[in-house]
């Protein structure tokens, strides 16, 4: 249909939407005007025949409300010009999400404390399936696509993990932009969040001890994870340096709180540092590591299959669920929720966590030793610490 009338932010107003997808097309710009789709949204778009394209397609230019009508037609006329030189003007390789992505590492990274996971998710399930994209022509449909793969791949919660960094990169670059408009809309994530539960069971925490006795670095890496309830990139990031008269301090920069935790180590925790000397005498710093103590210990997914091969552990499991059978096993040990709370490093709210300054190191050394002994009486039963320790 030709239009008979220029657009004007009346007309946009007074659109109202039914329950189909129009067009509402403009007199002074041909190819422009409104899109309206079934939910009522609306944005100005431009359909053309772009370079490499043998069908007009419908191409989004901004939101309504987001840009003006005047900028937007503007820029219709701008993509016009751009068309008739032959060139797509959105195949910016400044506008794929990949850039977009590495602009928002390089300039937010330093505040993010999990920035090397954050990259290797990017690298590894999100730029295959996105990164060459014009962050502009990724729709909803496409998010969902490939949080149902990672999902039927590798579980919910990595799922999550790639939805929230997505959404991370997208909200970023809408906040600066004057064009863009995320694909992301709350509600998306419903599905995605599954709140885990898993604990380890004393057999599959024997076999888990017994599998780590092969004197591997991932093995002593395992067994660190169960013995300071930490998480696994604060304990692979453990330095040498870190630990001073048997205590682990984590400093602020390396921690999520961003605050220093100190773990006192229990005896345990102790041998297996002892155990991982840097080779030589050496002074390569990092206590887990592939390479002689020069970066600290990687490649978790490789290392983790191989563990599971070898236990025979049924149920799948994640790095995680050791931290909660951690402080699972702290209760058990008879250790107050309060100071297993602060074994964890959780910050303690309310008034007590404004107040109370004291340390609480003694109580947390003490917490850590009971946590290690009932580990060993778990792992090396005998009949009095099976009828003692014994789950129901």
């Amino acid at each position: 249909m030709i239009p008979k009338k220029p657009l004007t932010e009346r007309t946009i107003q007074s659109i109202k939407p039914t329950g189909q997808r129009f067009m509402v097309w403009d007199a002074l710009v041909p190819g422009f005007g409104v899109r309206v789709t079934e939910q009522g949204f609306r944005s100005f778009c431009l359909v053309h025949r772009f370079p490499g394209s043998s069908n007009p397609t419908c191409r989004a230019i901004g939101a309504v409300g987001k840009v003006s009508l005047e900028w937007a037609r503007q820029k219709a006329r701008e993509w016009h010009q751009a068309i008739a030189e032959g060139n797509d003007p959105k195949q910016s390789k400044a506008e794929t999400f990949k850039a977009i992505a590495e602009e928002y590492l390089a300039r937010e990274g330093g505040k993010l404390k999990s920035i090397d996971q954050r990259k290797a998710t990017l690298e590894r399930l999100i730029y295959p399936a996105l990164g060459h994209r014009p962050i502009a022509e990724i729709r909803r449909s496409d998010i969902h696509r490939l949080l149902d793969k990672v999902t039927d791949e590798r579980g919910p919660e990595t799922s999550h993990k790639v939805y929230g960094i997505t959404k991370k990169i997208m909200d970023w670059h809408q906040a600066r932009s004057d064009t863009f408009r995320s694909p992301i809309v709350r509600g998306m994530s419903k599905s995605l969040g599954v709140k885990r539960d898993r604990t380890l069971t004393d057999d599959e925490l024997r076999r888990l001890w017994q599998t780590t006795a092969d004197g591997s670095v991932f093995g002593a890496y395992i067994r660190m994870l169960l013995l300071t309830c930490a998480r696994r990139n604060e304990v692979a990031g453990m330095k040498r340096s870190e630990i001073v008269n048997g205590d682990w301090i984590i400093p602020a920069e390396r921690y999520k709180t961003g605050k220093e935790l100190v773990i006192p180590l229990s005896q345990a925790a102790k041998e297996i540092v002892d155990g991982m000397r840097a080779p030589n005498g050496g002074s390569a710093d990092f206590v887990f590591s592939s390479n002689g103590g020069r970066t600290p210990i990687a490649n978790f997914s490789s290392f983790k299959d191989n563990l599971d091969a070898k236990t025979g552990i049924v149920e799948p499991w994640v790095l995680h669920d050791l931290r909660r059978t951690s402080r699972s096993l702290l209760s058990r040990a008879g250790v107050s929720a309060d100071i297993a709370e602060r074994c964890l490093g959780h910050v303690i709210g309310g008034v007590r966590g404004v107040y109370d300054r004291y340390s609480y190191h003694r109580e947390k050394a003490v917490a850590f030793e009971k946590l290690a002994q009932l580990i060993e009486g778990i792992v090396n039963p005998t009949d009095n610490v099976i009828a003692l320790g014994a789950r129901a």
